[in-house]
């Protein structure tokens, strides 16, 4: 079952969203080293951080990425964990052309 998840950032910036990119390998181009198992991502600010909204093909995929590469990239950026973090079991996603 596909599995999304909202995190949202205090006193995260642009430039703080993409360095986290950088150590991840991703480019702003959409090219990169995009995780096993995430099926859309989408990010942007807000009023007072940085919003990242994301569907994964399952819950396990989007927490070893958590856990291990997007964990180690936010530290070494120094961006905290985020403040809130929204979760939903999409039983019925479809990506549509």
């Amino acid at each position: 079952m596909a599995y999304g998840v909202v995190l949202v950032f205090d006193e995260v910036s642009v430039e703080d969203y993409w360095a986290v990119n950088a150590k991840l390998g991703i480019e702003a181009d959409g090219s990169g080293d995009w995780p096993a198992g995430m099926l859309m991502h989408s990010a942007g600010p807000t009023g007072s951080g940085w919003l990242v909204s994301e569907v994964w093909e399952t819950k396990a995929d989007q927490e070893v990425f958590m856990a291990g590469r997007l964990g180690a990239a936010l530290g070494e950026v120094g961006v905290a964990a985020p403040v809130q973090v929204i979760e939903s079991d999409l039983e019925n996603y479809r990506i549509q052309p």
